[in-house]
């Protein structure tokens, strides 16, 4: 289980690289997804080897229009691949689920951490999270993955989701989730036009307040193609931009599919702007 604790702030340690491993046919970018174990496995070890700090593992997509999925569903493809990661796979997991039933599962086979898209609006979720120990990640959506795309406004964007975040934290620290196992996402392309998500990179740091890491999950996603007009297969350079900035200010997480490419510009930008970055034999010291 990462350590959060060590990141809250957004600036004090090297951020945290979280790859995308999709189990749904309907996965909005096709590379990343995985119809069967052993692909899953070759998928997992390729992204720890390429620098993955956390993989991040979803059977269910929420793309913009999508409809819920049954549990059974979402077990079924889950249970076909998490039990042989989490026995070759030793940096942390997490389960991207809304459902108590797939996160109790998913948590008896010892995935270290839930990433909640509707930041625990179900009520038997955060008991679930608590009892086992594990960690969180609280995102804000407007409405359901169906609909949250249908003309979202906002009279105060930023203090909007800020308040449904305090409220998400509230909710799991009172079911006894552990403060320093709590991440919160302001939920890019979640109940948002592109000009609400280009406003939370600028003002990210706002989200700095609620005193928990942040995740951002801009990876390929649809703002990305509409700035850039270009298809998600095309969206590498975008991404990284919006993961660059997203970093400076404040993001502690980058949720990702582009592993390997997201790590080396990291590192680049780290190299540039932090004066703690030491050279010795021309061989660099970098924070990771």
């Amino acid at each position: 289980m990462p350590d959060f604790s060590l990141k809250a702030n957004g600036e004090s340690m090297p951020v945290l690289i979280m790859g995308i491993i999709n189990l749904s046919p309907d996965s909005f970018y096709k590379k990343n997804h995985c119809s069967a174990q052993a692909e899953s496995l070759a998928m997992a070890e390729r992204l720890v080897e390429e620098g993955a700090d956390i993989l991040d593992i979803g059977a269910e997509t929420s793309r913009p229009g999508s409809q819920p999925i049954a549990d059974e569903v979402e077990l079924d493809r889950l249970t076909a691949v998490v039990p042989e990661l989490r026995r070759q796979i030793k940096i942390p997991l997490s389960v991207d689920t809304c459902k108590p039933r797939v996160a109790e599962k998913m948590l008896s086979l010892g995935v270290d951490m839930i990433n909640d898209i509707t930041g625990l609006q179900h009520p038997e979720m955060a008991e679930t999270i608590a009892r086992h120990g594990a960690g969180v990640v609280l995102m804000h959506m407007r409405g359901t993955p169906a609909v949250m795309q249908n003309r979202p406004r906002y009279d105060d964007l930023i203090g909007e989701i800020l308040l449904y975040l305090r409220k998400s934290v509230a909710l799991a620290e009172e079911a006894g989730i552990h403060s320093d196992r709590i991440a919160i996402d302001p939920g890019i392309g979640f109940g948002k036009t592109a000009e609400h998500n280009l406003e939370i990179l600028r003002q990210l740091g706002r989200f700095k307040v609620l005193n928990k890491p942040i995740l951002l999950g801009a990876s390929r996603k649809s703002f990305i193609g509409k700035v850039l007009d270009l298809p998600t297969e095309e969206r590498l350079e975008g991404s990284l931009a919006a993961a660059l900035i997203g970093m400076e200010n404040g993001a502690s997480i980058l949720r990702v599919h582009d592993v390997k490419e997201t790590v080396r510009a990291v590192k680049m930008t780290q190299a540039i702007l932090n004066p703690r970055i030491q050279h010795d034999d021309d061989k660099t010291l970098h924070q990771r």
